[in-house]
Parts: structure tokens; C-alpha cells; sequence
């Protein structure tokens, strides 16, 4: 397997809730950059040309993440969908700020989601957006194996690719470090909206943009490649259900990720 079992910082419980949340709003701002929302809806309204849902069901949302962006650019009253966050920890005051904006077809689930049980999540399609790398490979086999047991559509999207040799990332890591901390200080003016406790850990005590810039290295090579994939599916052949892994691509044509669709067969 060539992915790497490396350490974020945003995997430990002890990272305070507001560097995790100044770390969140600049993975949000790179989505934005980048157009992921655009990606991503395109990808939920094919998986609905295949399987029948109403509602959508993200796994491991944390403060949101891209998704409610990604339902702004889908006619939830035409395609008769409703999207519910989930997490394994939910945070109370994520949860109040979402649910309390009363967001017609969004809301956020107050109890904890196992993403590896679907048999215990509601009924839908389920969704893991740039969290799928953060799963060790036992994990992934187990939310794998649940989908397709329990017949149940899936959606997984990662943004970035593990292409770059392992040596070469290792001798390029320090450089990639500064342009990644350089990076988030100018997202940052970008971040909506901006706090003054995130002007202050970006600004004048950089703890962000540094936890920040080794997550997202670390990440690269946490991502699992289409072989790594593919040795974690389940093998017994399952004709009712469908696999489907392969570049996600913006409507220029250009790559930007992959993802991996589960279906049951109609």
C-alpha cells in the first residue's frame, strides 16, 4: 500500500476547538478556490440517475465542510433532496449555529454517527468528503463492506491525489511547509467570517497556518490511491452492487481529485 499512516493534528481530541475551527475555515476557502462544490453536486445528481434517495447523509461533516455550499448549487425542491451533517463527535456549537439558521432540506444531527455501522444511519445517500484519508484501512474495509451489505449508495471525494513519489515528498516537504504557511495567510483574508481569534493564531502567533500546512502535506500521502482501493474492497462479486472509481474532473475538463461511487444495482 503506498499510503502512509501519518499524524494530523486535527485527529487529536486535545487540539483546541478554535485552532480546529480557524484550520476548518481554510480548507473551506481551498474548496471555494478550487470549485469542489461544482464537482461534488455533479457527482450527487449522477449517483441519483442510479439509485433512488431523498436524502443525503454526511459522514464525518465536522463545522460543515463544503456540503452546504455543494446544496446551494442543486434544486433541492426539483431532485426532492434533504442533507443531514453528521459526525462521531458532534460539536454542540457547530450543531446550534447550523440548525439555527432553519436552512430549508439542511440540518445537523445532534447524536453521534458511526461511519462505519450504516445499518444504525438513516436511509440515503452517504457522503465523506476530504475525510475518506483520515480512515486507518481496517476502518475503510469496515465503511466499504457496510455500503455495499446494506445496499446502501455511497459517495466519496477526495480532493488531492497520491502521485508524488514518497522520496521525492520527504526532500520537498520543508519547501512545500513554507508555501503552504505563506498560502494560508492570504486565504485567510478570504475566510467568511473572519474572527478576531483567527486573525490573532494566523497573524501574530502563526499556530494555524503551521498546523495547517503540515495537515495538508500529511494528508497527500495519507490519501489512498486506486490500488489501495481496490485491496480494500469487498471480494466476493457482488452483481447487485456497483463500484466505481475514477478522476473527478471540473466542467473544463481538468482533474481535480477522484472519488469512489457505490450503488445497488436496480
Amino acid at each position: 500500500m503506498k499510503r502512509l499512516e501519518l499524524f494530523e493534528f486535527e485527529d487529536f481530541n486535545w487540539l483546541p476547538k478554535f485552532i480546529r475551527s480557524g484550520i476548518t475555515n481554510l480548507i473551506i476557502v481551498l474548496h471555494r478556490f478550487m470549485g469542489t462544490s461544482e464537482v461534488i453536486a455533479k457527482l450527487i445528481l449522477f449517483v441519483k440517475q442510479k439509485s433512488h434517495f431523498t436524502r443525503i447523509i454526511d459522514l464525518g461533516s465536522g463545522s460543515g465542510g463544503p456540503m452546504l455550499d455543494v446544496m446551494s448549487r442543486i434544486d433541492l425542491n426539483k431532485n426532492n433532496l434533504d442533507l443531514v451533517l453528521t459526525d462521531l463527535y458532534p460539536n454542540q456549537n457547530t450543531i446550534d449555529k447550523i440548525n439555527s439558521k432553519n436552512l430549508e432540506h439542511i440540518q445537523y444531527q445532534e447524536t453521534s454517527l458511526n461511519a462505519t455501522h450504516f445499518d444504525n444511519a438513516p436511509e440515503g445517500l452517504k457522503t465523506m468528503i476530504a475525510s475518506f484519508h483520515h480512515m486507518k484501512p481496517n476502518v475503510v474495509k469496515k465503511i466499504l463492506h457496510s455500503a455495499q451489505e446494506n445496499e446502501s449508495p455511497i459517495l466519496i471525494y477526495e480532493i488531492a491525489k497520491n502521485t508524488v513519489p514518497t522520496l521525492i515528498w520527504w526532500l520537498f516537504l520543508p519547501i512545500s511547509l513554507v508555501i503552504l504557511i505563506l498560502m494560508s495567510l492570504v486565504m485567510t483574508l478570504f475566510v467568511k467570517p473572519l474572527s478576531l481569534t483567527q486573525i490573532v493564531f494566523t497573524y501574530l502567533i502563526p499556530i494555524i497556518p503551521i498546523i495547517y500546512a503540515w495537515d495538508g502535506q500529511a494528508s497527500l500521502m495519507r490519501t489512498y490511491t486506486f490500488n489501495d482501493i481496490k485491496s480494500l474492497l469487498p471480494k466476493d462479486n457482488n452483481k447487485n452492487y456497483i463500484w466505481v472509481i475514477d478522476d473527478a474532473k471540473k466542467p473544463n475538463g481538468k482533474n481535480l481529485g477522484y472519488y469512489i461511487i457505490g450503488y445497488p444495482k436496480n
